[in-house]
């Protein structure tokens, strides 16, 4: 094995075991994140007993769950019932092997690595030749990796409530089908758009054009809502958790499940609200980029890095903040409205969208206008036109029609 080889592999083991570190640590910062702002909004406190603040909650409730007693109903699918926890814990971990969380770092290196490393005498000389990408899979097709991996997790959700044997389960894993299908057709829809801009279906590549230019969110503005409100449904939060439904259904496709099996569930949930937070902060808010400077441009620095990652991180929590506030501010939809504003709403717009954004794009390379900040501006103005007419058509029953008009509607 060359030199050159091994200190690929080793940069990608440490990566590997970096990320998912600190992506599980981040898993349980989010679980007591939204306890405590939702006792906030609730005025009351939340958990502030186990740990400073309450922060080791998280733990607590995992050793708990490892400790309890695991039933299986005597009517379920046993290869099944196992099978559903983990094709839905494994798509939401390896999705964030696609996203670039930093600047390249610069490293060089041609040697031995010291003893106490452990690996230094088992790996021999290696050579490391930076500046080295902050992403674990640099992939040409990083964004339909996403897609195509994420669509992946109505699988254990269906499964989960087939074979639990119970009908409040059946009914949480046939309404989670139907919604995650219904919107992962407007969420790919909406990413469209940004291929038209970027050119690209790599991540970076994404970054790259938005450092260039404007950020997406004003290039693309309806297409960054439309995504906002595919991505809620996707991961089954309010005002789109129908699989769930506690008030109807128990708690839908995981009523049957205990102990680990059923965290492994919302372990999974609020990964994946992760994993659409950071794909937000990087298909329309650059990603890591640091906006209003082109400090963090050029050549790479140790400080480029730190950064950047420190920037990265505080854009994907600011919407994993917005998760936890409208989960506890809107109310639940009826599942008539969640199909109607998918199929009747969310598909004709986004399409609508398509067709017009590669319109202007058309026009505008004809007429010769250069890529850049002023190209961005024309597209913001378009998209705030198209903004006002979609939110004028949201209102007031015009798309979505509310209960009592669709009871007088159906009187008359």
């Amino acid at each position: 094995m060359s030199p050159e080889l091994k200190g690929y592999l080793l940069l990608a083991a440490l990566k590997i075991i970096v990320v998912f570190t600190a992506y599980n640590l981040g898993v349980m910062l989010v679980i007591w994140a939204e306890r405590r702002i939702s006792g906030f909004i609730q005025d009351r406190l939340g958990p502030n007993r186990v740990g400073p603040e309450g922060l080791l909650q998280s733990v607590a409730d995992g050793l708990k769950n490892i400790l309890k007693e695991e039933t299986i109903p005597g009517e379920a699918d046993r290869v099944l019932f196992f099978l559903a926890p983990v094709l839905s814990f494994i798509p939401a971990l390896i999705l964030y092997a696609v996203i670039p969380f930093g600047a390249p770092l610069p490293i060089e290196f041609d040697g031995v690595l010291p003893w106490w490393t452990i690996v230094g005498p088992l790996l021999g000389h290696i050579t490391i030749h930076g500046p080295v990408p902050m992403v674990i899979a640099d992939i040409p097709i990083g964004l339909l990796f996403i897609l195509a991996i994420s669509s992946l997790g109505v699988y254990g959700i269906v499964l989960a409530g087939w074979s639990s044997g119970s009908k409040y389960s059946l009914l949480g894993g046939v309404r989670s089908s139907a919604q995650m299908i219904s919107y992962e057709i407007a969420l790919g829809m909406a990413v469209i758009s940004v291929f038209l801009l970027a050119g690209n279906v790599t991540l970076s590549e994404v970054i790259a054009v938005q450092q260039e230019s404007v950020w997406f969110v004003l290039a693309l503005t309806l297409g960054f809502i439309l995504f906002v409100i595919a991505a809620f449904a996707e991961t089954n939060r309010l005002p789109f958790d129908l699989p769930e439904a506690e008030a109807e259904l128990i708690t839908g496709y995981h009523t049957e499940y205990s102990s680990m099996k059923f965290s492994m569930f919302f372990i999974a949930e609020y990964s994946n609200v992760i994993t659409m937070s950071a794909l937000m902060a990087t298909l329309f808010f650059g990603g890591w980029d640091i906006p209003f400077t082109t400090w963090d441009e050029g050549e790479p620095s140790v400080a480029k890095w730190a950064a950047t990652v420190v920037m990265f991180a505080l854009k994907t929590g600011f919407f994993v903040f917005t998760y936890i506030w409208v989960r506890w501010t809107l109310p639940r939809f009826r599942f008539d409205q969640l199909m109607q504003l998918g199929w009747k709403v969310m598909l004709p717009v986004a399409l609508g969208y398509i067709v017009l954004i590669a319109t202007v794009v058309w026009l505008l390379d004809r007429a010769g206008v250069e890529r850049g900040v002023g190209y961005g501006l024309i597209l913001f103005a378009v998209n705030l036109a198209l903004v006002a007419v979609f939110l004028w058509g949201l209102d007031r029953g015009r798309l979505l029609i509310g209960a009592s008009r669709q009871r007088a509607r159906v009187v008359s």
